[in-house]
């Protein structure tokens, strides 16, 4: 079995992790070329394989950094101290903004276009991003259950539908048509929507009350 290579790290790596990050989410993994590296990350192309050595390797390397810091932002976002009525409008408006930012929309579109080649990659998407949020949602969820604030039979299936709630008639609106397609009307309607349905379902009678106060939404942000 032939080797893997190995990563080498020195005083450039950051500068060419940064100029390969812009390429490769741009671009793609065949779209982009060494040559395009090289010129982003301002250094010489001798100097960029002294660091990666293989196109795959440097691809796998930002993508995973890029999953590693969409992850860590995307836990730390998140109070699970709160109530149901207020944790759930946190829970949507952070997916539905995700989903429709341009970090989001370029990371979506490269784990989905690169699966086949990269699948190991596409799954450690999915682990960091749509499925942190559900591990984090479904023991909440029983919590809120055993608290009697939540009713619910299912608390796994209960995640996944908050997330489809959360992504409605934006993100695949974003995906295809463009992120400016999605104007802060659009992600209020979604994101106040999203928490009525999923709220007259679960909530008990108090919190489903509270729920259908309108929620402040927060300029879409376009990272």
């Amino acid at each position: 079995m032939a080797k893997t290579p190995s990563i080498t790290r020195g005083r450039k790596f950051v500068q060419v992790m940064e100029g390969a990050r812009k390429v490769f989410l741009r671009d793609g993994f065949e779209g982009a070329s060494v040559d395009d590296v090289a010129r982003e990350a301002r250094v010489s192309k001798a100097t960029l394989y002294s660091y990666f050595p293989d196109k795959r390797l440097m691809f796998a390397e930002v993508f995973r950094a890029e999953l590693t810091r969409e992850g860590r932002e995307a836990g730390m976002q998140l109070d699970m101290t709160l109530p149901p009525d207020m944790l759930i409008p946190q829970v949507v408006k952070l997916i539905a903004r995700h989903l429709v930012s341009n970090f989001g929309l370029r990371t979506y579109r490269v784990a989905v276009g690169e699966s086949a080649r990269f699948p190991t990659l596409a799954r450690e998407y999915y682990n960091t991003g749509p499925d942190q949020v559900r591990r984090q949602l479904v023991p909440f969820f029983e919590r809120c259950v055993a608290a009697g604030t939540l009713m619910m039979d299912d608390p796994e299936l209960a995640a996944d539908q908050l997330l489809e709630l959360a992504s409605a008639n934006i993100h695949d609106r974003a995906v295809f048509m463009g992120a400016s397609t999605v104007d802060d009307a659009a992600m209020q309607r979604t994101c106040e929507g999203a928490v009525r349905m999923f709220m007259a379902c679960y909530g008990v009678p108090q919190c489903a009350q509270s729920a259908r106060r309108p929620m402040a939404t927060d300029a879409i942000v376009k990272r």
